[in-house]
């Protein structure tokens, strides 16, 4: 955990216009006197914060609804709770009332925690009355604090890690929070006026923070919007506009230039391999690594995040066939299905699952042919097996059956090469966008869990004056 105070999180990076967003914990005064909280986790608290545990907070709520009409609540540690129906996908139905009875009543104000991932910020506040799942707990203030107030705090970094500390069970998937033991842990609790302060100083901050999070996320979106087309077109069109095309006889691919062949990935290839249906033995001492679909992305291997395997390990995986230099991967199940990426060096890599191998013949090139499987349009091919399935998984039937385009070879490697420099060009900028949403996120949650655990006083923060003008017109109107 970052040492909250006297640490700047900038590091002197400008965050958007004029170095918006550099609201880092160390810019805000520290209380003038602090004491011992008697409390490890919580070190030293303000002089007039309260430390309580948090049954002297809350109250398990045990209501139960009689029919299942009530609104039907999510949580979730990326929003916290709000109504189901607006988590939903278009085409995504509701449950049916009726098997909703006996669900959990929650009432405006309420906590809301999934006791199986409130260590994983599986918890919120409720801002309207509605039910939740039987296997969750609810619970509401009984010491007159501010609701907000609270909602940062349960879901800060800090609090969150406390929560884990203290969670029953032997792996993170099976770790519980149990209402006894949540309401036997401690936690230091401001005043009721300096807890609205603190709140409307963190609505007022991150509001800033998210909006150029939501800046630098549509700069992210253009780069990989951007590098696929480039892509696309580079291995369906060519790199020369004046070139005599043809019409494919391929309804999505339209026309290609006429030297091109249009033919099958099987065609293209010598070796399709699919990974062994099995989990393997993890050894974090192992010399080889293992290729999962989290360590791929388009054309990019992520060898520093693998899980390693010994050497009995990886000869059992790589029994098949094992990965040499400029074989591909391809990733056909997951989040990241559809993506491609080049194997770098021999003996040193294994399938995990969910993964594929191809091995090119010897008149294509390797890279031409991972472009060709990033490609928007070999994507659309995948997608037939993908549609109305909760789990994207696309058959190696499907794979190999692919249509890809097989220029002449010098071409493929013209193609390459052009790809590889202006591809790096954009993932640098690509790099840099990402780089900055992290520092952005970090600096929020930085900026939360110092407010909340008293490692900065806000107590004499004011919004300027612009929204200071806006807020009033709006207490007036209503």
């Amino acid at each position: 955990m970052t040492n909250l105070s006297g640490t700047n999180l900038n590091n002197g990076a400008a965050v958007g216009p004029q170095g918006e967003g550099r609201e880092s914990p160390s810019r805000f005064p520290k209380y003038q006197a602090y004491k011992n909280s008697g409390v490890e986790w919580l070190g030293e608290v303000p002089n007039d914060w309260l430390v309580k545990r948090y049954k002297q907070v809350f109250s398990e709520r045990g209501e139960r609804s009689l029919d299942g009409s009530e609104e039907l609540m999510s949580v979730s540690a990326y929003y916290g709770v709000k109504p189901r129906a607006e988590t939903l996908d278009e085409g995504d139905h509701l449950s049916r009332a009726e098997s909703l009875e006996g669900y959990k009543i929650c009432r405006e104000n309420d906590l809301v925690m999934n006791i199986m991932l409130a260590w994983n910020r599986g918890l919120g506040f409720a801002w309207q009355d509605g039910i939740v799942s039987p296997a969750y707990s609810v619970f509401h203030v009984i010491d007159g604090s501010t609701p907000k107030y609270l909602d940062y705090l349960v879901r800060s970094d800090e609090v969150i890690r406390y929560f884990k500390a203290y969670s029953a069970g032997v792996i993170d998937s099976r770790l519980r929070l149990y209402p006894e033991t949540f309401g036997r842990l401690y936690v230091a609790i401001p005043p009721v006026a300096e807890q609205t302060q603190i709140a409307r100083f963190l609505d007022h901050e991150t509001a800033r923070i998210d909006a150029l999070i939501e800046e630098q996320q549509r700069l992210i979106d253009l780069l990989k919007e951007k590098r696929q087309a480039v892509i696309s077109h580079a291995v369906t069109k060519g790199l020369d506009p004046t070139v005599p095309m043809k019409d494919s006889g391929v309804e999505w691919l339209g026309e290609v230039p006429a030297h091109w062949t249009v033919t099958k990935l099987k065609f293209m290839t010598d070796q399709v391999v699919d990974c062994p249906h099995e989990t393997p033995i993890y050894d974090p001492d192992g010399d080889y690594l293992v290729i999962r679909t989290a360590d791929i992305d388009q054309g990019v291997l992520k060898p520093e995040q693998m899980y390693r395997l010994d050497r009995e390990q990886y000869i059992h995986r790589t029994r098949r066939m094992g990965l040499e230099k400029n074989d591909v991967v391809y990733s056909r199940e997951g989040e990241r299905w559809g993506h491609a990426a080049l194997i770098p060096q021999d003996d040193l890599y294994a399938l995990g699952q969910r993964m594929m191998q191809l091995r090119v013949c010897g008149s294509v090139c390797p890279e031409f042919f991972m472009y060709q499987l990033n490609s928007v349009t070999t994507y659309r091919q995948g997608e037939v097996d993908t549609v109305g399935a909760t789990a994207p998984h696309v058959n190696i039937s499907t794979v190999i059956n692919y249509c890809l385009m097989r220029p002449p070879i010098a071409e493929q490697r013209e193609i390459s090469q052009y790809l590889s420099k202006t591809l790096g060009g954009l993932d640098c900028l690509l790099g840099e966008s990402l780089e900055m949403k992290g520092l952005l996120q970090e600096r929020r949650s930085a900026l939360i869990s110092a407010a909340v655990t008293g490692k900065i006083d806000v107590r004499g923060w004011q919004p300027p004056a612009s929204t200071q003008a806006a807020e009033t017109a709006v207490a007036e109107a209503v």
